[in-house]
Order: structure tokens, then C-alpha cells, then sequence
């Protein structure tokens, strides 16, 4: 099993970032600090709790303005990385919201070796005009974490955080990002882009298809973004954006040799295979399948796995898959009857159930 993030902050870990602080605060108390981390709340934490847990305890062990605060962790923050050292831009939102210049010094710096993804989001919540300007600036910025950080904080959806309601209801200021941001040269921040997009599809499909039609053809890059962007609409089965995409018949493909176990037992692995076929060029296809999960409650909720969308240029093609039903932490399995669909260009071709045992 994959060690829990959360277990990233070994002793270790924190005694390393005691040291690195002690080298630039001299009276630091680098043991009284390792000792607050690991107190009696430390074990019942999860993986964000654990982040804010340590950045409350920085705050304490810190007794100066918090200016001086900032001005010893920028140099310390450069020697941990990705997403554990995210409790410095959780120390900013801790203790910065009255400081917004220094605070935004902070998370720009921050965010180039971490995400500053979270903590921008108070920011926007308690001042959006004065936050949303300086998104807006740091899509100028040679640096793509900075270009990055103008669309990823702003998204009204973004996984694991706070939503922004304002955003959900209205997102005019959300395409304002985009549009300055939707033909960068960064791959990592046209990546945010499409996320954005996809997030505001969801209260605003209408928009997002809108923002489709207008840059669809320009140029790749773009056209992936439009694609990424859309894919809970094409999920959803979106007539109006499968056929943006080319997507939307599909009515002479059928499936055939449609075959899968009928009975498995939770945590084993189901193998399904089918072939499509057309009395023409099958073309431009998008093939799905999706699972009707059997849940607590005894009703089912489909989850919906690509497979693949692209030119077929035969009059069949087979597929074999795989599917785990292993528990994790973010899906958790019910013996019972569940169902498996194929699904081509958002239409459901075969529909069949099979037994989960515990």
C-alpha cells in the first residue's frame, strides 16, 4: 500500500526544517518547536491539518512582526519542496491577511518550489477586486508557477480547496485570466487553463462552449485545451460538445463480443473486452465505459472511464480493459449488483450487470 502523504512529515522532516530556520534566527528554539509539531493532536490529523497544524505552530515559535517572519522563511522555504512544504503559503494565509503586499511577495516566492494555489484563495475571498488584479499581473510574469498560479488559484472548483461561490455564480473575472492566459507557451500553465475551464463548465456549460466555438482550429495547443477543458461536458454525453469535436454521430457503430466476469469478489481485478463495428469506416470515435457503483444506500451512481478518442480508420476494432475494484480512500465498494456500459460518442451501446462480493 502507498504511504499516506500525510506521513511526509517525519520527525525528521520537521527537525530538518527546525535547522534550516535556526540557521537563519539564531534564537530560534528549534527542540521547543520540534516538540509543539509532535504534541497530542498530531496523530489525529489528517494530510491539510497536519500542514496548518505546523504553520500555527511556526507563528508561535516565531515571536516577531510578521514581516521578520516572512523574511526568515523565504530563504528557508527554498530547501523544501512540492506539496509538504505547502504550510508556508498556509503561514501567510494564517497571519497575512492584513499584510497583502507582503503577503503576495510571499506567496509568489513560495509557490516556484510548492503551489500557492490554496492560500491565494483567502485572498480572493476577503479581497476580490485588489487579488484578482494581481492574478491578472502574474500572467505577465517570465515565470510559469506565477502564470500558473494566476489561473489554478482563481478556479472556482479547485479539488481540495475552499470554493470560490463568487466565481461558481459569476466567472466573467475567471475569463479574463484565461483569456490572457490560453496561449501560453507553458504547458504546465495551459494545463490550468483547460482545469479552469472544465470547472466552469460545470455551473456554466453554455460559457465554456461559447469560449470552445471562438478558439477551436487556431492551433493545437489551444485545440487541447479546448478538449481538456470540455471533457466533463463530453463525459456528460454533451451533444452540443460532441459534435464541436467531431464526436457527435455515431448511430451506424455498434458493439460486439461483449465480454466480462460476472462474478467477482471486492478487490479483485474485472477484464472486459468488445469489439466495435460498422458496415463503413468506423471514424472519429470516442469510446467510453462506465460503471454503476452500488452504494451504502442501495441506489447506483455511474462513473464514466475513457478509453480512448480517436480516428478509426477500419470497420472494426477491439478493445480489452481492465477495471480494479479495490477499495481506496476516495472509493469504497458495497457487495451487490452492479452494471457495465460501453458508451460511443456519449451514447450507451451495451448495458450489462455482474455480482460484487465482499
Amino acid at each position: 500500500m502507498a504511504e499516506l502523504l500525510k506521513n511526509k512529515y517525519t520527525k525528521s522532516y520537521i527537525e530538518n526544517l527546525a535547522l534550516e530556520i535556526k540557521k537563519e534566527y539564531a534564537l530560534f528554539d528549534d527542540a521547543g518547536f520540534v516538540a509543539s509539531v509532535f504534541d497530542t493532536l498530531w496523530g489525529d490529523l489528517e494530510l491539510k491539518g497536519r500542514m496548518r497544524h505546523i504553520a500555527l505552530r511556526l507563528g508561535e515559535c516565531l515571536p516577531l512582526s510578521y514581516a521578520e517572519q516572512l523574511a526568515i522563511l523565504k530563504p528557508v522555504s527554498k530547501h523544501f519542496y512540492s506539496y509538504e512544504a505547502m504550510f508556508f503559503e498556509d503561514f501567510v494565509a494564517l497571519f497575512g491577511m492584513n499584510d497583502f503586499e507582503e503577503s503576495m511577495q510571499g506567496l509568489a516566492l513560495f509557490t516556484v518550489e510548492s503551489s500557492s494555489e490554496f492560500a491565494i484563495r483567502e485572498f480572493i475571498l476577503q479581497d476580490e477586486k485588489r487579488t484578482m488584479s494581481q492574478l491578472r499581473a502574474w500572467t505577465k510574469s517570465e515565470d510559469e508557477h506565477l502564470r500558473r498560479l494566476a489561473s489554478e488559484g482563481c478556479r472556482p472548483r479547485l479539488p481540495w480547496a475552499v470554493a470560490l461561490q463568487c466565481f461558481k455564480k459569476d466567472p466573467s473575472e475567471v475569463f479574463k485570466i484565461i483569456e490572457l492566459l490560453k496561449n501560453d507557451t507553458s504547458k504546465y500553465v495551459r494545463k490550468s487553463v483547460a482545469n479552469n475551464l472544465n470547472d466552469i463548465s460545470k455551473d456554466h456549460p453554455d460559457l465554456v462552449l461559447a469560449f470552445v466555438q471562438k478558439n477551436l482550429g487556431i492551433s493545437k495547443e489551444l485545440d487541447w485545451i479546448c478538449k481538456h477543458g470540455s471533457r466533463t461536458l463530453l463525459k456528460q454525453g454533451d451533444i452540443r460538445a460532441l459534435k464541436l469535436f467531431g464526436f457527435a454521430h455515431s448511430g451506424y457503430v455498434y458493439v460486439g463480443n461483449f465480454t466480462h466476469e460476472k462474478v467477482l469478489q471486492i478487490n479483485d481485478t474485472m477484464t472486459f473486452s468488445f469489439e466495435l463495428r460498422s458496415k463503413e469506416i468506423i471514424g472519429n470515435v470516442r469510446v467510453e465505459y462506465a460503471i454503476d457503483y452500488l452504494k451504502a444506500n442501495k441506489t447506483h451512481k455511474r462513473k464514466v472511464f475513457m478509453i480512448s478518442q480517436n480516428e478509426v480508420k477500419e470497420f472494426s476494432k477491439s478493445f480489452t480493459k481492465k477495471q480494479s475494484f479495490k477499495n481506496l480512500t476516495t472509493r469504497k465498494h458495497y457487495a451487490g449488483k452492479h452494471y457495465i456500459s460501453i458508451l460511443i460518442n456519449g451514447e450507451e451501446k451495451v448495458r450489462s450487470e455482474f455480482l460484487l462480493g465482499p
